[in-house]
């Protein structure tokens, strides 16, 4: 029986953008396993596995409900452990928890800075008013003030990328010659960017675009299965 993998999707529910579902998207496509995704919209995620999780990724394998993209990945290690691992051993996947620290502290708060109303504009309207009004009131400012000037914003981003640039100077994947977890954490976000957003952030040249490109072609171009936005 196939995993079921709950996504979060846009009005459109093809249109999956989460960065955290994608983590677990390419985690199943690296180890093997076969899949289905059930889209969700925001407001129908309390409605998944009766309430599992507030948030989504979830997924369902046999009778075994798992929430959160780690949680996940750890789960799918352990009770695969014949597939390809994801952790390369104890010691990577301590230092997956440092790089989905790293993730969550620089990259996804800076793109959620710049892509927030994108996002907005990709939702249902049942979506888009529980969004706008969830993040509204957690930032304390409306969606258009948020992105005022993003334009401005690229250049110190790119910059918070160089440990990430450095490291892929000198190997394909951050996991080495072959991806890891670690992998699909940092490529979440940008895909997220890349599906949510035609706002242009990395220049075609530089060595982190050219590793999001290898990992948007890996599992038989996974990735480049959903488009990027116009």
């Amino acid at each position: 029986m196939a995993i079921k993998l709950y996504e979060l999707c846009g009005r459109d529910p093809g249109q999956l953008f989460s960065p955290h579902c994608w983590k677990v998207r390419l985690a199943l496509r690296h180890k093997g396993l076969d899949f289905e995704t059930v889209p969700v919209p925001f407001t129908k995620i309390p409605d998944v596995e009766g309430g599992a999780s507030k948030t989504i990724p979830v997924i369902r394998d046999g009778d075994k409900v798992v929430a959160d993209s780690f949680k996940i990945a750890e789960y799918l290690d352990e009770t695969y452990p014949s597939a390809p691992t994801l952790f390369g051993g104890e010691g990577g996947r301590q230092l997956s928890r440092f790089v989905e620290s790293w993730s969550q502290r620089v990259i996804h708060p800076a793109l959620a800075k710049m892509l927030i109303l994108d996002i907005h504009d990709i939702l249902s309207d049942t979506d888009q008013a529980y969004f706008r009004q969830s993040r509204e009131k957690a930032i304390g400012k409306p969606l258009e003030t948020i992105v005022e000037g993003r334009e401005a914003h690229v250049e110190a981003f790119l910059k918070s990328l160089e440990p990430l640039r450095g490291l892929l100077g000198s190997r394909s994947f951050i996991g080495g010659e072959t991806p890891l977890f670690a992998d699909f954490i940092v490529f979440g976000p940008f895909q997220w960017a890349r599906v949510a957003s035609a706002f242009s952030i990395l220049p075609k040249a530089d060595p982190v675009a050219e590793w999001f490109e290898r990992c948007l072609d890996l599992y038989e171009a996974e990735g480049r299965k959903v488009p990027a936005a116009a």
